[in-house]
């Protein structure tokens, strides 16, 4: 008969991408794993992985395994979520995914003042500038996102945390070489960075005027980076023009350390938000309670 214990054994071994990822996610050796995995065919007298090739790959009784096996510890996590509740606790695991920049300097600090006050509850932080799946799934319970919200992942629940714009900025080192331009277009005579992040399409540059007219700019940047603080520094450095979140530049822009250009224009806006799957977040007490922590370390709006 299987037990939570093999679910939860084998849910390890469905999201990883190795034996040994399973068994660094398990805390264990990857001997053990093989060994444990090798018991579980034999008792249940199914072949649940294919290991022939260089990654993991689930057979037909392994998906089926797996697919069940998550929707019986979902549902009793369901049970142990409603009983906590009921008693006033937070408790169980929060997986959380947020950008690298954003999630440092705003989630981070949350995360650990909410873990302090609510002791019984296990929190992943995942900082990362790719959104990369949907955080409805089984790996992850809530994701942060900035950014163009076309770009998420479809079927999601969204939760909106704090506004945030766009700007055009460049150094006063770079602008007392090349001059500052005036209107959108002159952007082509420009060194331009552009920051690669989800899945927009970063060189692509829209601004839109007072009379609501979009000039869209194709830029053909001399620098690039998946890296927002790599991105920033260059700017600072007089490397050339960014396009990069209000957060993010609004210590600079105070401190005279950027210039902020084409003020009369709007770039298309990057909203702070959250980001869950409909059951998770119906079913997940932690996960509104820290989004309500977070939304008031947001109140009023930091960078504004």
């Amino acid at each position: 008969m299987l037990t939570t214990d093999d679910l939860r054994f084998f849910a390890a071994i469905a999201r990883a991408s190795s034996l040994a990822a399973a068994a660094r996610d398990l805390n264990v050796s990857p001997p053990a794993v093989t060994q444990r995995l090798r018991a579980l065919e034999a008792r249940l007298r199914v072949h649940l992985v294919d290991r022939s090739g260089r990654h993991l790959t689930l057979t037909d009784e392994g998906e089926l395994l797996a697919g069940r096996g998550r929707q019986i510890l979902e549902g009793l996590s369901e049970i142990d979520d409603a009983l906590a509740e009921r008693r006033g606790a937070v408790r169980g695991h929060l997986r959380i995914v947020a950008p690298l920049g954003f999630g440092r300097r705003y989630v981070a600090p949350v995360v650990a003042a909410f873990q302090a006050e609510h002791s019984e509850l296990k929190i992943d932080l995942v900082l990362s500038d790719r959104l990369g799946g949907a955080p409805g799934s089984s790996s992850w319970d809530l994701a942060i996102h900035v950014g163009d919200r076309e770009h998420t992942a479809p079927g999601l629940i969204m939760r909106n945390l704090a506004p945030n714009a766009r700007w055009a900025c460049a150094a006063p080192s770079y602008l007392s070489r090349r001059g500052v331009p005036e209107t959108p277009g002159a952007l082509r005579a420009h060194a331009c960075i552009a920051l690669r992040e989800n899945d927009e399409d970063v060189t692509l540059w829209r601004f839109q005027s007072a009379s609501a007219a979009e000039e869209r700019i194709r830029i053909e940047p001399d620098l690039a980076s998946n890296d927002g603080e790599v991105v920033r520094r260059w700017a600072l450095a007089g490397c050339g023009i960014i396009v990069r979140s209000e957060w993010d530049l609004v210590d600079d822009v105070r401190a005279g350390r950027l210039v902020r250009l084409l003020d009369s224009y709007r770039l298309p806006a990057a909203p702070v938000v959250a980001l869950l799957g409909a059951r998770r977040q119906a079913r997940a007490a932690r996960t509104g309670r820290f989004l309500d922590a977070l939304q008031r370390s947001l109140e009023p709006v930091p960078w504004r």
